[in-house]
């Protein structure tokens, strides 16, 4: 209900106000039960799994804004985008997830 009330900040806002880099390196593996497990070895602690592309990206920067200390009212979204090296992009556009090879 808060959401409704208050606007949420740009993500450069974000990432300039929060000390958050414009791009940060992830390490994403898939489980054997097929989960996306991902960690960041720039940022130490960093970990969330998710179960499928939607999710990877709406985990993925909640971790982020979670390991950074952004307040849940300030922002739901850091990056609108993860570049997989060697499988493609999972981005945001019009509140749909596209996966592109």
């Amino acid at each position: 209900m808060f959401n409704f009330f208050s606007s949420k900040k740009e993500p450069f806002q974000v990432r300039k106000e929060y000390n958050i880099p414009a791009k940060v390196q992830l390490s994403i593996q898939i489980t054997p039960d097929g989960w996306f497990l991902v960690t960041s070895p720039e940022l130490p602690g960093l970990i969330t799994q998710a179960r499928n592309a939607k999710e990877l990206l709406e985990m993925v920067n909640d971790a982020i804004l979670t390991y950074f200390d952004v307040p849940k009212k300030e922002a739901d979204e850091v990056f609108n985008l993860v570049n997989i090296d060697g499988y493609g992009i999972i981005s945001r556009k019009d509140e749909k997830i596209l996966v592109a090879n």
